[in-house]
């Protein structure tokens, strides 16, 4: 069985490890603590592009729904605060990791896409799944020997294909 906090990639392949490790831990602890200071040094502000593909596998109804790095600030900490008030019916930690696949990764010089996949959810009090059924793919690059988010197209369908 995998286990869901352990770094998937072997320690001779440092890019995909440092690269699993801001994406899924620090991005993981970060987002529980709703503390933007933990992974603000994981971006690259200059050119910072998120779209957001709501969910649905038509590009037609996909938007720029980041155009800048604070926009996205933004939203992730209202959304990371917003899940700090939520009532769970199990650890949300463990849930999100568990939910949490980063298991492929492309890399060519000093640029990845990187794919990152959410597939399950997190009980509620009443035993019923917040779902969490959506994919993202990053855009990295190696910036002084440490790899940065450059931008994403996130919150695309999982599986791909199946609107939700």
């Amino acid at each position: 069985m995998r286990d869901p906090f352990r770094n998937p990639f072997p320690e001779s392949d440092t890019a995909r490890r440092a690269i699993w490790e801001m994406l899924v831990p620090r991005d993981i602890e970060a987002y529980l603590s709703a503390d933007w200071s933990m992974v603000a040094g994981d971006f690259i502000a200059e050119g910072f592009l998120g779209v957001s593909a709501n969910k649905d596998p038509n590009p037609d109804h996909w938007t720029l729904a980041f155009p800048t790095l604070a926009a996205y600030r933004d939203e992730w900490l209202r959304q990371a605060r917003e899940g700090q008030n939520g009532s769970y019916g199990e650890d949300r930690r463990a849930a999100i990791y568990r939910t949490t696949r980063l298991e492929e990764i492309d890399i060519t010089d000093a640029t990845a896409l990187v794919r990152k996949k959410f597939d399950g959810g997190i009980r509620k009090p009443d035993g019923s799944l917040d779902v969490m059924a959506w994919q993202t793919l990053y855009y990295c690059r190696r910036v002084d020997d440490r790899w940065k988010i450059a931008g994403f197209t996130g919150y695309l369908p999982y599986p791909m294909g199946v609107a939700r």
